[in-house]
């Protein structure tokens, strides 16, 4: 005799998720890159329109349409500077356009907000509203502003420090945001100016309009970058620093920076109403143009020395037989880079000439990278970067180190071959090979008596050919289906 069956429970209800349970979704619904990307890109499109709707509100529909037209003028000037000072070792276009964008609708938005109300707030305070306009113009724009552009440098700083690297990398990221906020501005006071000769019916060379575009377009378009750049280089030291006292050399260039940034801001915004009728002229001689004149030699020295780096330390990876010969002296010179992009277009089309492009950018980046780990930098995550950029190299190699040699070559970086010997059968690679690897973990792939000690402090040595899990890279360029005139004939 069976036994009876028992009756089946209903099931329970699902419970409800706890707190905890509902922070972690949302954590990891955060950590994926294209919600924080649309995040941020829904929040600067809503502080732009704020911000447009609050300029035409000020200087009408037609004033905003002139003010647009004229302040885009310099733009594509301020960011082809900017972005020539950034060809050593580009970064990528949309982090460009986060600090231009920063810089045209957020920090402009809590400019003019925070201005207006500091203004208003001092004119009742003082009830001189002629004293608050130009007390908040000399001392509370110049710190608003300056904090608004720099919070931009600072992100930029903290999340996307793999392109940060020094000096010139400031300079561009602060330039950048800059020359957004300078834009906006721009189309606020070229607006008022168009309304105020429509008002008294100004025209011609004595209108308004014509006379503040001179002095804010023509002779002043680099005043507010040159504000926000000097915060750019503090950022910039404080990403190299190294040694001793390195924690107090992190933390003291950005504020230090951002201190001359307010200063020089507020120098300018008082030179008419502290030095007189002729004041402006005499800020602009005697301080502007110093000062940018030492921001431009910094910021070409701090691109010459990039090159530098470049030069000084691929030499170990030709050594460890990741790169041919020429590359260190082909991508230390502009001028050979741009001579091996252009012969690689015109000989195999422009995909060959992206791949000498981007294999230049991998081998700076990793040149880069590297050097602040010699110098006792903080470099987190260096073996995986460094592996990152290794195989990028790998994979380009075979297209793009010829038409680097051909660069370096054409540009005296490396000797030509010699006349006696067939110009198209010459193969460097075989004439002159790199130095033979060496097993040797504490000092790096090779020894000698100009042998850096890389990777001291217990970091892991150069990975081998053949061991890496992307592949092995070959010790020449790989034969392709159309052989190049610096190839031997017979691979």
């Amino acid at each position: 005799m069976s036994r009876p069956t028992p009756h089946a429970r209903p099931p329970r209800p699902a419970a409800r998720p706890g707190a905890r349970a509902l922070r972690q979704r949302a954590r990891g619904l955060w950590g994926r890159r294209g919600v924080r990307a649309g995040v941020l890109v829904g929040a600067l499109t809503v502080c732009g329109a704020v911000i447009l709707a609050l300029v035409r509100d000020q200087t009408g529909t037609e004033g905003f349409l002139v003010g647009l037209g004229l302040a885009a003028a310099p733009v594509p000037v301020l960011m082809a500077v900017f972005r020539w000072v950034d060809r050593v070792a580009p970064a990528p276009w949309r982090t460009l356009f986060f600090a231009f964008a920063w810089g045209a609708c957020a920090a402009a938005l809590v400019a003019i907000i925070a201005n207006s109300f500091a203004t208003e707030w001092l004119a009742t305070a003082t009830a001189d509203p002629h004293g608050a306009e130009s007390l908040g113009a000399t001392a509370i724009a110049p710190v608003v502003e300056e904090s608004a552009k720099g919070t931009a440098v600072l992100l930029l700083f903290l999340f996307r420090r793999r392109h940060f690297t020094g000096v010139a990398d400031g300079v561009v990221f602060a330039g950048f945001t800059a020359t957004g906020f300078a834009f906006t501005e721009n189309i606020l006071y070229l607006g008022n100016a168009f309304g105020e000769d429509k008002v008294l019916g100004s025209s011609g060379l004595a209108s308004f309009t014509v006379a503040t575009f001179f002095v804010r377009i023509v002779l002043s378009p680099f005043a507010h970058p040159l504000f926000t750049v000097l915060t750019g280089i503090g950022f910039g030291l404080s990403a190299l620093a190294a040694g001793r006292h390195a924690r107090l050399k992190r933390l003291l260039p950005p504020p230090a920076g951002l201190v001359c940034a307010m200063g020089l801001h507020a120098l300018w915004n008082s030179s008419s109403g502290a030095f007189g009728p002729y004041g402006f002229y005499l800020v602009y001689a005697l301080f502007m143009v110093p000062v940018f004149g030492l921001v431009t030699g910094v910021t070409i020295g701090a691109r010459q020395h990039d090159l530098r780096t470049v030069a000084a330390v691929l030499p170990a990876y030709v050594a460890a037989g990741w790169c041919g010969p020429a590359v260190p002296a082909a991508l230390s010179s502009m001028r050979a880079r741009a001579a091996a992009r252009d012969y690689a277009g015109r000989t195999d089309g422009p995909a060959t000439a992206r791949a000498v492009v981007e294999y230049g950018r991998a081998a700076t980046a990793l040149a880069l990278l590297r050097h602040r780990l010699e110098r006792g930098a903080p470099v987190p995550g260096f073996p995986a970067r460094e592996r990152e950029l290794l195989a990028r190299m790998a994979e380009r190699r075979g297209p793009a180190e010829p038409a680097l040699l051909h660069g370096a070559r054409v540009t005296g970086r490396i000797a030509a071959p010699p006349p006696h010997r067939d110009y198209l059968a010459y193969n460097p690679y075989r004439e002159h090979p790199a130095p033979p690897r060496r097993a040797h973990a504490a000092t790096g792939p090779y020894e000698g008596p100009d042998a850096r000690a890389p990777y001291r402090g217990g970091h892991a040595p150069y990975p081998a050919l053949g061991t890496t899990s992307y592949g092995r890279c070959p010790a020449r360029p790989s034969p392709s289906a159309r052989p190049h005139p610096y190839q031997d004939r017979a691979a």
